[in-house]
């Protein structure tokens, strides 16, 4: 096969880049009749005219009178260049729909050029059915065109608003990696995904051409890459449609798939080379699939991908005065901008799009012409209205086992240590085992580290690639797994996107620093889901849950660069409505927690757990309470049982938890007269008034666990603002002081690092001292011997390259702990 592609490269770069003339292929049978590409042509020519009319028309729909300012939008918006060619490849999609009954949704990478999209789902009849004053008549094509980008209306791209989209496309390079998320365990389906070429020059689109090396086509469904090569961005000529044939065609190889191509701006040779092209490339997909099928063996194949080149702005005006316009950037937006104020203007577009022939393609009630319509398929075959792109209506629940028979026994609070994480994978691979076909766990190559390797006793890694003979040593690689890892945070987040998307469940495990490299995707899909809650017609998709682990208080051996929190600070600017985050203290907490969110709907779960042993605090039923409250005194900790507090000792996080038990220890050791409360919050919304988020605590619910008039010093896992933040309108406020993360690092020991930033127990200490008015200076030998014990932890550090046994192996006094909490 990859002769025959040498030989098709040698051959095309005798050829021209140009987009323009008869189309030039890589295979081309001529399989259309006459009449089949006059009507092909028409349809185009219809869905084209929706798209000028959804970007510039609010009256007179089908232009039954001479057109006039008073029929424009008073603001143009919208995206022209790219809608011809992905209306193109829409339409022959739909012809092998009708021919094969495939099961096929459509992707636009692109999804700035929505109009495409919206005008193929107007045309077969999904939108009508969804927003019914939205109706295939007059009246209804005005509406469609009027809320075009327009207040009160939808947005200029593929939004959730859209029937048949479950990818916006508004922040480029995600198409390919969620198509993929969609296709695993839909072995019938195929996601046809045009890629910008544009979106093609960005980081997450390059890496995730890799996907085919873990799509097994015995379980999985199929993937077909169109990639759109209109030549321009906003302002600059892309990349790839501006190097050789021969250059691309290795490039696409090399990646793991067959190009074909089809160029060209000639519509009769176009539709049959597109016809051909897109036929073999199905074909071939099922090929490859049956033969795995029959066979019992899973095999990589190189998969078929369609490199189309057309001009930007197909089928517009070549030239507007002086300056081109199709096949040039200008095309990209509106493509006539001043129609509003220049009549020669107003009148290039009224031959624009009479140029289309509305009045042949429609009829006077504004439908469009039966034997047209015949073109779409129909009922949920219409890409427009396959229930795979509205995932929530497809979500089955997870079988989960119960999560309390994994718990840990946890005889006295505090004094015995347990690697939380690797507990919750025992858990986990159960979880996997239960659900098979609707249950993945997506990493960067970071699931053995993160301590989950349990899982693989439920499914192994899924690798599509060369075995070797040392992969039996551990590797854990098979054809067919269920944990999908690749060094890639945009890969494999776009899979789970997909994956949930069309309505699965999934969990992504990622080393806590570098989560940040997909800030900007879960945004996205924050914004997404936010979205979705207004369209009544989307059904609810399971949660994409995040897990962080390697967290920055056991970054100390790896250095400053591993050690970053601020994740958590992207997710609390979200829209409430859809982001959850926990950090559950403990082994039993995080079962707890878990649980909890692998049952949710709607939201992004972000959980946050180091994957190092640490001290254990809660039995299972003491886990119960806790995470249904959300944040709660512990008794067993606290000496303040029947009178007021005089400091309040809160944290939020594991590590941070046992150094505020440790300096609460050290207080009540060394000042014994103090009362002190010690608070623990898993659900950090808990904080923000309830006005602000549904998990908010009420104000005298706040008041009756951190006191409004008492010192609260407050250990932080993160970034201290997050909590002022959150906390900001709580009375009482001032007496609030939060210890975390200050952007202080280096190679450390565990307890050096925690002093670098303040959240050991010694400072925590000293900061309760400093902010005890009514101690006066009865505090001040307890003080200087705490900052003594500080800075004996510091040399000891320095000297000897680890921490202090005293302090490494702490554990809570038993003498201290309250009687009627005894475990």
């Amino acid at each position: 096969m990859a002769s025959d592609a040498g030989r098709t490269g040698e051959k095309l770069d005798k050829m021209s880049l140009s987009p323009y003339g008869e189309a030039r292929a890589t295979v081309n049978d001529n399989p259309l009749t006459e009449d089949e590409v006059n009507r092909l042509t028409e349809y185009f020519h219809a869905t084209l005219y929706l798209c000028l009319g959804m970007i510039y028309l609010r009256q007179n729909p089908l232009l039954h009178e001479p057109l006039t300012v008073d029929h424009l939008k008073r603001r143009l918006l919208g995206h022209w260049g790219s809608d011809a060619g992905q209306s193109f490849t829409y339409i022959h999609m739909n012809r092998l729909i009708k021919k094969y009954d495939l099961n096929a949704i459509f992707i636009s990478g692109p999804g700035h050029g929505a109009p495409a999209v919206l005008s193929n789902s107007y045309l077969e009849g999904t939108y009508s059915e969804v927003y019914p004053d939205k109706s295939e008549d007059v009246d209804g094509m005005r509406r469609f065109f009027k809320q075009f980008s327009f207040p009160g209306g939808i947005g200029s791209h593929a939004t959730p608003e859209t029937p048949g989209s479950l990818h916006e496309g508004g922040e480029l390079g995600y198409s390919i990696s969620h198509a993929f998320g969609t296709v695993f365990d839909h072995p019938d389906l195929i996601t046809l995904t045009m890629v910008g070429d544009g979106e093609s020059e960005t980081g997450p689109l390059a890496t995730s051409w890799h996907s085919t090396k873990f799509l097994n086509p015995i379980t999985d469904g199929a993937v077909l890459p169109v990639l759109h090569l209109n030549g321009y961005k906003i302002n600059n000529p892309t990349v790839l449609s501006r190097i050789s044939h021969r250059e691309l065609e290795a490039l696409f190889i090399g990646y793991g798939w067959t190009p074909y191509f089809v160029e060209g701006s000639d519509l009769p040779t176009m539709h049959q080379a597109m016809a051909t092209t897109l036929e073999k490339c199905v074909t071939e997909i099922r090929s490859y699939q049956k033969k795995a099928r029959d066979s019992g063996t899973a095999f990589r194949p190189l998969w078929p991908m369609i490199v189309i080149r057309t001009p930007k702005g197909w089928t517009g005006p070549r030239k507007l005065g002086d300056h081109f316009l199709e096949g040039f950037w200008r095309s990209h937006q509106v493509p006539i901008t001043d129609v509003l104020k220049n009549k020669a203007s107003l009148q290039k577009l009224e031959e624009w799009m009479r140029s289309y022939q509305p009045e042949e393609l429609f009829g006077k009630d504004g439908k469009i012409r039966p034997d047209l319509k015949e073109l779409a398929p129909t009922g949920t075959r219409r890409m427009s209205a396959n229930p795979i792109t509205n995932g929530g209506v497809l979500r089955r629940k997870l079988n989960l086992p119960d999560w309390r028979k994994y718990c840990i026994e946890v005889e006295k609070h505090a004094t015995s240590r347990f690697g939380s994480m690797g507990n919750f994978a025992k858990y986990l691979r159960d979880v996997v085992v239960k659900n098979q076909d609707q249950f993945r766990v997506f990493g960067p190559d970071e699931t053995e580290s993160n301590k989950l390797s349990a899982i693989y006793e439920g499914g192994n890694k899924v690798w599509m690639g060369d075995y070797f003979e040392e992969d039996q040593d551990g590797g854990n690689l098979a054809f067919n797994g269920r944990v999908m890892e690749m060094l890639s945070e945009h890969t494999v987040e776009g899979w789970l996107e997909g994956y949930v998307l069309s309505g699965r469940h999934g969990l992504l495990n990622s080393y806590e620093p570098f989560i940040h490299i997909i800030d900007s995707m879960v945004n996205q899909h924050c914004k997404w889901l936010e979205k979705c809650l207004e369209v009544d017609w989307r059904g609810k998709v399971p949660s994409l849950n995040i897990l962080l682990t390697a967290t920055v208080w056991r970054q100390d051996h790896n250095g400053f660069t591993h050690q970053d929190p601020g994740f958590l600070d992207v997710v609390a600017n979200k829209s409430p409505e859809v982001v959850r985050i926990y950090l559950p203290p403990d082994a039993n907490c995080l079962l707890s927690t878990m649980d909890h969110c692998f049952r949710s709907s709607n939201y992004v779960n972000v959980i946050v757990a180091d994957k190092q042993e640490h001290l254990q605090f809660c039995t299972r039923e003491q886990a119960i309470a806790h995470c249904n409250k959300g944040v709660g005194i512990w008794p067993w900790a606290s000496n303040d049982q029947g009178d007021e507090p005089d400091l309040v000792m809160a944290a939020c996080g594991d590590v941070v938890t046992a150094e505020a038990l440790a300096a609460t220890a050290l207080l009540r050791e060394h000042l014994p007269q103090l009362k002190i409360r010690f608070v623990n919050v898993v659900d950090l919304f808990k904080l923000i008034s309830p006005a602000e988020h549904p998990h908010g605590l009420k104000d005298h619910e706040f008041k009756a666990i951190f006191t409004d008039d008492k010192p609260v010093i407050f250990n932080f896992h993160s970034y201290p603002g997050i909590i002022h933040r959150m906390t900001y309108h709580r009375k009482g406020q001032h007496n609030l002081h939060v210890r975390g993360y200050r952007e202080k690092g280096n190679i450390d020991t565990p307890i050096e690092l925690a002093i670098r930033n303040g959240i050991d127990r010694f400072s925590l200490a000293i900061d309760a001292v400093d902010h005890l008015p009514g101690l006066g200076n009865k505090g001040g030998v307890a003080r200087e011997m705490l900052l003594d014990k500080q800075i004996k932890a510091k040399n000891y550090a320095f000297h000897e390259g680890i921490d202090p046994e005293d302090l490494e192996a702490w554990t809570w006094p038993q003498n201290l702990s309250c009687p009627d909490s005894e475990v």
